[in-house]
């Protein structure tokens, strides 16, 4: 009786794996690189941020957005890029933001002025990048200025496979909201 049960639990443990596993490569491959699927939010998100308008025929640009948690420490959301270049492919990936926010403050000084600041770890969920790889993990530092200026800013962080994909945008082109405390 012991035995069977044993079996039992080992089958049902097994099929549960089975069931997340394939949870998760459905929800990974849902995702396509790029901006297409990500809307542009409007009004005030729990955060999220977008650098400007599409570009034309070269250029970059990136938007994303989710939802925190500052009392847990936890974050969630989606982030895409896409970078033109003239008489090349357009290098597109799409990002998930890892469960864990590294880093908030309300007091933060970027590029001479307050603001608020956020530091997450991000997810390649889709890329047409051939250098950088669907699982590579990076890092983003939104960064989100206050009392009327306008001096946001937003910054990839990627390891060497996925170097090309590293960029900084900043400027009164970049609406970034970061939550205050």
């Amino acid at each position: 009786m012991t035995r069977r049960r044993t079996r039992g639990s080992v089958a049902l443990l097994a099929v549960a794996m089975m069931l997340a596993l394939g949870a998760m490569t459905s929800q990974a491959a849902a995702y396509t690189p790029g901006c297409g699927q990500i809307p542009i939010v409007y009004g005030i998100p729990p955060w999220g941020f977008h650098t400007g308008p599409p570009v034309g025929a070269t250029g970059s640009y990136a938007r994303g957005h989710g939802d925190i948690n500052l009392e847990a420490g936890t974050v969630s959301g989606i982030i895409c890029q896409e970078q033109h270049f003239r008489g090349q492919p357009i290098r597109s990936i799409t990002l998930t933001v890892e469960h864990n926010l590294v880093y908030h403050s309300h007091y933060a000084t970027l590029w001479g002025y307050p603001g608020n600041i956020m530091k997450i770890i991000v997810r390649v969920a889709a890329s047409n990048d051939p250098r950088c790889e669907v699982g590579t993990v990076g890092h983003a530092t939104l960064f989100a200025s206050y009392n009327g200026v306008r001096s946001d800013s937003v910054q990839f962080f990627f390891p060497a496979a996925c170097k090309d994909q590293d960029h900084l945008y900043h400027g009164t082109q970049v609406n970034n909201q970061v939550p205050p405390l």
